[in-house]
């Protein structure tokens, strides 16, 4: 069986490579042509996908790429991992799905299936996709062609976390549909969990990032009201979460990252007011974690005065850039915005990321596009007035940045179990 994958991400690469191992042929398809470079000569562009994982399936003759999107007709299934964002007035931007579908549908064939895998409001699969392959085609879906959607439920940098082992949603829009879609993902994923539709499947992974936006908001309002009180919310997370019942741990930080829990609450708020509905859980949520970054440069002033140095021309040390830890995925960081608020205030800034290197361009911040990382060595540290940890990666050495650093601001509680000085690191 041959299928095509559209989108070689965070999502798309590492379920081509999990097609190719369970016996597949893959054709990746990207508008990217230094992607479809590096994978046709077995290298990686993401940091937690080693190059050899690629190589072994390039040379078996299991995975291979293309920008040529009328490849479509050589196979069997099109799954489609393209980027969901928001506009520049915060609403649901389906640009990248609605051109994948106008490249694909010229070349669509009796009894193809497509499905859709990017996060998006109910209604995306069945109404807005499907018109436009039905449209470029003169295809009828559930009648000559299949089509479904499957969120993906890809966890960057979680060792743990294995494409085959995670359960896999699926609607279909007629059960012939469904029947097809989990034939195809039944051939690599252990568990398949049907629902009726696609507006299920869609609304199911918006309901996993609602709920962790949700939580988050929660955490992240408590730390500023327990810290008003003197008390630590690290301190009393770690012990609500010996409760074996009735309790899952959440965790604050500087804001939200990643390319699913900022944006996807959002496709739904904006679906809702179609049907006259209100969100306001979600909104107030929103408005929680957006405000954070805000928060967290006011707790890196209260700490330069401290000693005593104003922010504006003080020299700040962003260390982490990635949302998370322990990957090179920056994509809606809020580290961002703290290096924008920061220098805004008059403070030099800079930052320290080993899984980032270089900043690359994006669409929200394109004025940091070729920025360094700084090199990690005491001289380097010593040399900023104060140290804003906003990601935790494993592989920094907290004890050296303890004895090195002056003042250091704690988003992530990194410093908990290190040994400091007192008055050097401020909780935020």
């Amino acid at each position: 069986m041959k299928i095509a994958i559209v989108g070689l991400g965070y999502v798309g690469l590492p379920l081509s490579l999990q097609y190719a191992c369970s016996g597949l042929s893959v054709l990746g398809l990207d508008i990217d042509p230094a992607k479809i470079e590096a994978i046709n000569q077995g290298k990686s562009y993401i940091k937690h996908i080693e190059s050899s994982a690629i190589e072994a399936q390039v040379k078996a003759g299991a995975f291979s790429a293309s920008t040529d999107f009328s490849r479509v007709k050589e196979v069997e299934a099109v799954i489609i991992c393209v980027p969901t964002p928001l506009n520049k007035n915060r609403e649901p931007d389906i640009s990248y799905i609605i051109k994948t579908g106008e490249a694909i549908a010229p070349h669509l064939h009796q009894g193809i299936l497509v499905v859709l895998e990017s996060t998006t409001y109910p209604g995306t699969t069945d109404e807005d996709l499907r018109e436009v392959l039905e449209k470029g085609s003169g295809l009828k879906a559930g009648i000559d062609f299949h089509l479904a959607f499957s969120p993906e439920r890809e966890d960057p940098g979680n060792p743990q976390s294995k494409v085959a082992e995670i359960p896999k949603v699926v609607g279909g829009f007629t059960p012939a549909c469904l029947e097809k879609a989990k034939a195809l993902y039944g051939r690599a994923i252990r568990t398949i969990v049907p629902v009726s539709s696609c507006r299920a499947a869609e609304a199911t992974k918006l309901l996993e990032n609602i709920f962790r936006g949700v939580n988050i908001a929660l955490v992240n309002e408590l730390k500023m009201v327990y810290g008003a009180m003197g008390i630590d919310v690290w301190e009393v997370i770690n012990a609500a979460k010996t409760k074996p019942f009735g309790y899952m741990p959440f965790y604050p930080g500087p804001g939200l990252g990643g390319h699913c829990i900022p944006i996807d609450p959002f496709y739904l708020t904006w679906k809702a007011r179609e049907y006259g509905q209100n969100t306001r859980f979600i909104e107030l949520a929103g408005e929680v974690n957006t405000s954070m970054p805000e928060f967290v440069v006011n707790r890196v002033a209260e700490a330069l005065n401290h000693h005593r140095k104003p922010v504006n021309g003080s020299r700040v040390l962003l260390l982490g850039l990635a949302y998370k830890p322990n990957v090179d995925d920056d994509r809606e960081s809020p580290s961002y915005i703290l290096l924008d608020l920061l220098r805004h205030r008059g403070a030099e800034v800079a930052y320290y990321d080993p899984y980032v290197p270089v900043i690359r361009p994006t669409r929200e911040h394109p004025h940091w596009a070729g920025t360094r990382s700084v090199a990690w060595n005491e001289s380097v540290v010593r040399g900023f007035d104060a140290i804003l940890i906003a990601t935790h990666h494993d592989s920094v050495n907290y004890q050296q940045l303890a004895d090195w650093a002056g003042c250091i601001i704690d988003t992530r509680n990194a410093m908990a179990r290190v040994h400091t000085r007192t008055g050097t690191v401020w909780k935020a």
